[in-house]
């Protein structure tokens, strides 16, 4: 009798540690999110807690730019250097990790170039003009707050310096590899400079408010097959939809 409580017992412990244990590991994990459906933007605020900003956020990116206000912005300081050594997928979009090294200024401020990635069609709209691809260049400063430059992409010629990414991109999600020969993140701005600039946020989840957007005013160009590659490695659009402009304002 006293044998078999005490088996009893020994069950009883063990269940309970690996009931804890797996609710343990689901709690820690983050939910999953896409592009369609109900794991779609229209839900990312309902998903995870960390993701209200998604939903409850009042300075959402993207956004159509107009009606801009005259502000005489100083140029953009580039210190880019070649840099671009990992293309990864990791199942919303295509990355391009760059290595230390690289910044921009802004306001003074020096931010350091981590990484870039694209959107097809593009997110962010100029008088509800929207373009086949855009390129999303995120910098960090010393504190960890976040500048991103935004590029749009036309379809026109192929892109010579994007081909380096494009002809070792990964197509499952997961996937990455180093890069034979290493991207320089200059070569895929548009010659002209010039720029808008807003407050925003991350354009994904958790979608994280105080980020500086930089959206230069003219385009570069990729060709078709370029932007079917991305596409089909996407499975459809990655873009999230416009989200109000509310009380910002929009500088040039």
């Amino acid at each position: 009798m006293k044998s078999r409580k005490n088996r009893f017992c020994i069950f009883f412990v063990i269940a309970f540690v690996v009931a804890s244990f797996s609710l343990t590991a689901y709690a820690g994990e983050k939910a999953h999110w896409g592009y369609s459906g109900h794991e779609g933007p229209a839900h990312w605020g309902e998903l995870d807690p960390s993701f209200s900003a998604c939903s409850a956020g009042k300075n959402q990116s993207p956004i159509n730019m107009t009606d801009f206000i005259e502000a005489k912005l100083k140029p953009i300081l580039f210190n880019y250097t070649t840099g671009g050594n990992e293309v990864l997928n990791n199942g919303h979009t295509i990355q391009v990790n760059y290595m230390p090294g690289s910044s921009i200024v802004v306001d003074g401020r020096s931010f350091e170039l981590k990484q870039f990635h694209f959107h097809s069609p593009s997110e962010n709209t100029i008088k509800y003009q929207s373009y086949p691809m855009e390129a999303h260049f995120v910098h960090a400063d010393k504190d960890g707050n976040l500048a991103v430059l935004a590029v749009w992409y036309q379809e026109g010629r192929e892109n010579e310096e994007l081909k380096k990414a494009w002809d070792h991109m990964p197509l499952h999600s997961g996937e990455k590899y180093a890069l034979p020969n290493s991207l320089d993140a200059i070569a895929l701005l548009p010659d002209q400079p010039g720029y808008y600039r807003f407050n925003g946020s991350l354009t994904t989840p958790p979608c994280s408010e105080g980020v500086i957007w930089l959206v230069m005013k003219y385009y570069d160009t990729v060709s078709k097959g370029q932007i079917e590659k991305f596409t089909q490695a996407m499975h459809g659009p990655n873009n999230r939809p416009l989200q109000p402009v509310n009380a910002r304002m929009i500088l040039e």
